[in-house]
C-alpha cells in the first residue's frame, strides 16, 4: 500500500538524502537548488512511502492557478525514483497521486519526465503508469535538444573545425575558471542584444548555487593575452554534462573562442556518458531555431526529446 504527503521543509534531509541515492535524480532536484527561487514558486512537492514506511519516490512540484505542475523552476522534473522501484509500486504510487489531486481539488497536472540520458539504470516506469491510470493525458510539447554519447563521439563539421582553427592560431587558451561577474557581463549583452532577454539567473543567483553546489556547476573560460572573451557554464550530474550558458564577445567570435572551449569540455568529462546542449526551440516546440541547431550538430551531437504531458484528472 502506497502513501504520500505534502513535502515541508523539515523534510528537506530525507529529500536530499534520496536524490542521492536515486536512479534518476540530478542536483537540481536537491533542496538547496529548488528552494533558491522559493518566493516565485507555490511549492507543492510529494513524498510517496510503501507500506512499511520506506520512502520510494519523490515529485518536485509547484502549484499554479489550481494546477499542479512538475517544479516550474526546473528544466525538467517528474518522479524521482529510487534504485528498488519496481512497475507495480509505481503504478500504485500514480494511482494515489490521481486520488489525491482529486481530494485537493486540482483538475489537471503538468508533468515533464527527466529525458533518460539522465537514469543511471532505466527508470520509465513513471511513463507506464501515467499510461495506464490516466484515462485523459496528451503529449503537449515534444522540445529537441541535442546531445553527444561522449564514448561515441561523431566528427565535427568543418565550420566547427575551422572555428578551432582560429582559436589555435590566436592563442586562445582555455580552462576552468570562477570569474562569473565578467562572463554574467558578456552574457547578459549577448542575451539583451539578440533576443532582448535576461539570463535567467542573476549573477547573485548563480554565485549563491556555485556556492551551494561547486562540483557540479562550472565555467570555463576562454582568454586571449589574459582577457575574457568566452565562457561556457556547465551543470554537472552523475552522467550528463550539460551546457547552461554559452557566450562569447565580439573578439571571441572572430577567433573561434567556443570551438576551443568546445573542444576542451569534450575532453574534460571522460568518467561521463553525455554531453546535452539543451534545447533548439523557441517557446513553441515546433518553432526550431535551425541555425543554433546547426551550431550544435557541428559538433556531433544529435537530437534528444525534451517531453511534457498534460493530463486531466
Amino acid at each position: 500500500m502506497v502513501s504520500l504527503r505534502r513535502y515541508t521543509q523539515s523534510d528537506a534531509p530525507e529529500w536530499d538524502k534520496f536524490v542521492e541515492g536515486s536512479k534518476n535524480g540530478t542536483f537540481l532536484f536537491m533542496r538547496g537548488y529548488m528552494d533558491y527561487h522559493q518566493d516565485r514558486f507555490r511549492d507543492h512537492s510529494l513524498m510517496f512511502y510503501n507500506e512499511k514506511g520506506r520512502l520510494i519516490a519523490l515529485l518536485p512540484a509547484n502549484e499554479k492557478d489550481g494546477v499542479l505542475c512538475s517544479h516550474q523552476g526546473l528544466t525538467y522534473g517528474g518522479l524521482v525514483l529510487g534504485k528498488e522501484a519496481v512497475t507495480e509500486s509505481i503504478v500504485e504510487a500514480m494511482r494515489v497521486l490521481r486520488d489525491y489531486l482529486r481530494e485537493v481539488g486540482i483538475e489537471r497536472m503538468i508533468y515533464k519526465p527527466a529525458p533518460w540520458i539522465y537514469d543511471i539504470v532505466p527508470a520509465d516506469e513513471p511513463l507506464y503508469a501515467l499510461h495506464v491510470v490516466f484515462a485523459d493525458y496528451r503529449l503537449t510539447e515534444r522540445e529537441p535538444s541535442s546531445t553527444i554519447v561522449l564514448s561515441e563521439q561523431l566528427k565535427w563539421k568543418e565550420s566547427r573545425k575551422g572555428g578551432l582553427r582560429k582559436a589555435e592560431a590566436a592563442g586562445i587558451e582555455v580552462a576552468f575558471g570562477e570569474d562569473y561577474p565578467e562572463f554574467w557581463k558578456m552574457l547578459a549583452e549577448n542575451l539583451e542584444t539578440r533576443h532582448h532577454v535576461k539570463p535567467v539567473h542573476s549573477i547573485d543567483e548563480i554565485l549563491l548555487l556555485k556556492g551551494r553546489f561547486p562540483k557540479n556547476i562550472m565555467l570555463a573560460e576562454a582568454r586571449k593575452d589574459g582577457k575574457l572573451v568566452g565562457g561556457i557554464v556547465v551543470y554537472v550530474s552523475q552522467q550528463v554534462v550539460h551546457t547552461q550558458y554559452i557566450a562569447s564577445n565580439d573578439e571571441g567570435k572572430q577567433c573561434g573562442a567556443v570551438d576551443a572551449i568546445m573542444d576542451y569540455l569534450l575532453k574534460s568529462f571522460p568518467d561521463h556518458r553525455y554531453f546535452d546542449f539543451g534545447k533548439s526551440n523557441e517557446a513553441d516546440s515546433a518553432d526550431l531555431n535551425a541555425k543554433l541547431l546547426f551550431q550544435k550538430e557541428g559538433y556531433g551531437a544529435r537530437t534528444l526529446c525534451y517531453d511534457t504531458y498534460e493530463i486531466n484528472i
